[in-house]
């Protein structure tokens, strides 16, 4: 059997990857409002004009946030799979997962506050 070139698998690589990320967008709640958030803030960039620097750090939070929500939902599906009762040792597997989103969330929302509360004041 011929090896496919690396090309090849690196652009069906990128091809599942793309099915994943709208997979995710189309039918996860959260992700459907950290998206929203997103947008709200990409506008707010464009009408504070923020900074290089500032562009680069609120693209870097919204990242983290929607990377790890989809790692946290890959969590989730992955442990109700593998144990679809409850089960206390999934619960706290899929706890933690959460409360790594969260620690991501609270620290983009501080960073956002950073950026735009002297925008407004």
């Amino acid at each position: 059997m011929p090896r496919e070139s690396f090309l090849k698998n690196r652009i069906r690589s990128v091809g599942y990857a793309l099915k994943g990320m709208f997979l995710l967008l189309r039918t996860e709640a959260s992700i459907k409002i950290q998206f929203f958030i997103a947008l709200l803030m990409t506008a707010a960039g464009f009408f504070f004009e923020i900074s290089s620097t500032e562009w680069i750090v609120q693209l870097l939070s919204i990242g983290m946030v929607m990377g790890v929500e989809g790692v946290n939902t890959a969590i989730e599906k992955l442990s109700d799979y593998i144990q679809p009762q409850r089960d206390p040792k999934i619960g706290l597997v899929k706890d933690i997962s959460a409360g790594a989103v969260m620690i991501v969330s609270v620290i983009a929302s501080i960073i956002g506050l950073i950026i735009y509360i002297p925008k407004l004041l």
